[in-house]
């Protein structure tokens, strides 16, 4: 069973191939976009400040972030070979995932491959094509 996995911070495409039959799953992140507003509250100098609390932002994605590789590894675990491919970090972020926790899945996984985004039919078409030359 050959798996390709498109990923970025909103969603996961799966793309399972076996026995000639193509299966794919879209897993949604759930992981909240924060935009952070600091500052004054008001145009005079030495008005109030707005306290910023990043690290909260920050500890709360990464939370998200943990709970939604989860979720990937869940679906990937019983694949023979996995690909994972996408336009940003969470490839590499999920990589180091897989490397430093799940060891039974880690020589299974392929080396990251950077992609732009792509509709379902192309992340399947790329899938085919990235299996069909191994």
């Amino acid at each position: 069973m050959k798996t390709g996995v498109w990923l970025d911070k909103t969603r996961a495409i799966i793309v399972t191939l076996y026995n000639g039959k193509v299966s794919l799953n879209t897993l949604l992140s759930n992981v909240e976009h924060f935009h952070v507003h600091g500052g004054s509250g008001t145009r005079f100098k030495g008005g109030p400040q707005d306290v910023v609390q990043d690290s909260k932002y920050l500890e709360r994605e990464k939370h998200q972030i943990k709970k939604y590789f989860n979720a990937i590894i869940a679906e990937i675990n019983d694949a023979d070979t996995v690909v994972l491919f996408g336009p940003a970090e969470m490839g590499e972020k999920l990589h180091k995932e897989i490397t430093l926790n799940h060891p039974r899945l880690k020589p299974k996984v392929k080396p990251v491959v950077k992609a732009d985004s792509m509709t379902k039919n192309q992340v399947k078409a790329w899938v085919k094509a990235f299996f069909s030359d191994k």
